[in-house]
């Protein structure tokens, strides 16, 4: 299992020297996965492949990751460019505000890059405004966002959902709404708010693996489970692919955030733990196969 072809279709890169990213060039500050001074330095490819060296990387997809927001398309075409030179990312995840009325222009502009493939914009709202990513609640009930996200369908576009589980029966609309747009669940559904949230995020994931283009990227385990083993997240894993199924499940490593809790090798390790009954096909698909077709790979 330790050669096994491994699309990661969630990383991150980040240039503090030549790029603006307010997260991090700002100074660090409250958020939903705790400090992470560990990581406010630049993260280039070779730091990425570095980490990932004793793995059987075949491809990767960067996910947008707070760039400029004045300048979304900034992030898309410094990508391609490290793509063309090193031949990673294989997929570009950029940023929209589905919200603007020339939404439909930026995506255009993205769309010039070979490589991008849909946006995240993150929808997470929370209590807590320390782990709220907008402003708002239920904003994809507006006209003005359900017109942005009609300009992915019309482009074949697809959309990374982030949110927080109660977030999902509003999401369950949308999905159900625009059944042509592939939505991608980021990090198993955020679940940062501890055990005793458990029964309520696997009820609202299983309600959200209702729709058919919706499906869920297992990863980010440890921004809710900072100190997580194997067998902590092993239940989180288990329910994902339950509500899922193994053909709209894949496995993430969401590097280098998650590297403020484990290392890359330790991630993919324990995924293959669990998953160590499963066939060769199931687990060809959960680690490679599913991420190349949902991605275009």
């Amino acid at each position: 299992m330790s050669d096994i072809a491994i699309i990661d279709p969630h990383f991150h890169l980040w240039d503090l020297e030549t790029n603006y990213y307010p997260w991090l060039s700002d100074g660090v500050k409250p958020s939903a996965f705790g400090d992470y001074t560990a990581i406010n330095k630049t993260y280039l490819i070779g730091d990425f492949l570095a980490d990932a060296k004793n793995q059987n990387l075949a491809k990767a997809v960067h996910l947008d990751v707070g760039f400029d927001p004045k300048n979304p398309t900034g992030e898309t075409k410094w990508l391609q460019a490290i793509a063309d030179e090193h031949g990673f990312p294989h997929g570009i995840v950029g940023y929209a505000d589905l919200r603007k009325p020339d939404v439909g222009d930026l995506l255009d502009e993205h769309m010039q890059y070979a490589n991008f493939r849909g946006i995240r914009q993150s929808m997470n709202y929370h209590t807590d405004a320390t782990k709220t990513y907008l402003a708002e609640p239920e904003v994809s009930r507006t006209l003005e966002w359900r017109r942005g996200f009609k300009e992915l369908a019309r482009r074949d576009l697809s959309f990374d959902l982030q949110l927080y589980y109660w977030q999902m029966e509003e999401f369950l609309e949308v999905a159900s709404d625009f059944p042509d747009v592939q939505i991608i669940l980021n990090h198993t559904g955020m679940q940062v708010d501890g055990p005793s949230h458990f029964d309520g995020w696997r009820k609202a994931m299983h309600r959200l693996a209702q729709a058919p283009n919706v499906a869920c990227k297992i990863s980010g385990l440890g921004m809710g489970d900072w100190t997580w083993t194997t067998e902590s997240i092993r239940p989180y894993v288990e329910e994902a692919i339950g509500a899922f199924g193994v053909e709209r499940a894949m496995f993430a490593s969401n590097f280098p955030v998650d590297k403020l809790f484990s290392s890359y090798d330790a991630i993919w390790t324990a995924f293959k733990e669990i998953t160590a009954g499963y066939s060769a096909s199931e687990r060809s698909a959960l680690f490679h196969d599913n991420a190349e077709r949902l991605y275009r790979l």
